[in-house]
């Protein structure tokens, strides 16, 4: 069973220094995170933040390509873990037929969220990935280790988190290693 999630946060593991994007239920209480690279955090924290760019980036072109094509993301899906692997599948309608696109989830949720499409997880996954987050104190603090919120708060307005994001250093995103 699919359910619909939302970006909660972006936040940094304090334990292996890697970005993590936690999505959420919607319209419920359970949590799966998602540990990205720093490309992938930096693209979605971009696009949280509603930032725009002179020059298109990677997940602008993807959607800039698929439009050009004649498609259209209808939804993205969080299909499963292997190994500590997250796998995902970008649902793209083109002439009236639907296509799935295997990709990462990170990449995937940077493409919705430019194109306003819908992100579901299966079940099992926010069952799996759930995190306890008790009350604002302790918002973060679970079994998957200290993490510290880096934006998205929800009192957050876009030019708050803009200035936000433009405070930040890089080695807040951790550090790429290819």
């Amino acid at each position: 069973m699919l359910v619909e999630v939302r970006v909660q946060s972006l936040a940094m593991d304090q334990t292996t220094k890697t970005p993590v994007v936690i999505l959420q239920e919607v319209g419920g209480e359970r949590f799966l995170p998602i540990w990205i690279g720093p490309a992938e955090a930096s693209a979605i924290a971009m696009r949280l933040a509603e930032m725009e760019i002179s020059r298109p980036l990677t997940h602008d072109l993807i959607c800039s390509v698929l439009t050009s094509l004649g498609g259209a993301l209808q939804k993205v899906i969080i299909t499963k873990v292997q190994k500590s692997t997250y796998y995902a599948e970008l649902i793209v309608r083109r002439n009236g037929e639907l296509i799935s696109v295997d990709a990462r989830p990170s990449d995937s949720i940077a493409v919705a969220l430019r194109v306003d499409a819908r992100i579901f997880a299966e079940d099992k996954l926010l069952e799996v990935g759930t995190i306890e987050i008790a009350d604002e104190e302790t918002a973060g603090e679970s079994i998957i280790g200290q993490l510290q919120t880096i934006e998205r708060d929800p009192e957050m307005g876009p030019d708050e988190l803009k200035e936000y994001l433009r405070g930040l250093n890089p080695e807040d995103f951790g550090r790429f290693t290819p």
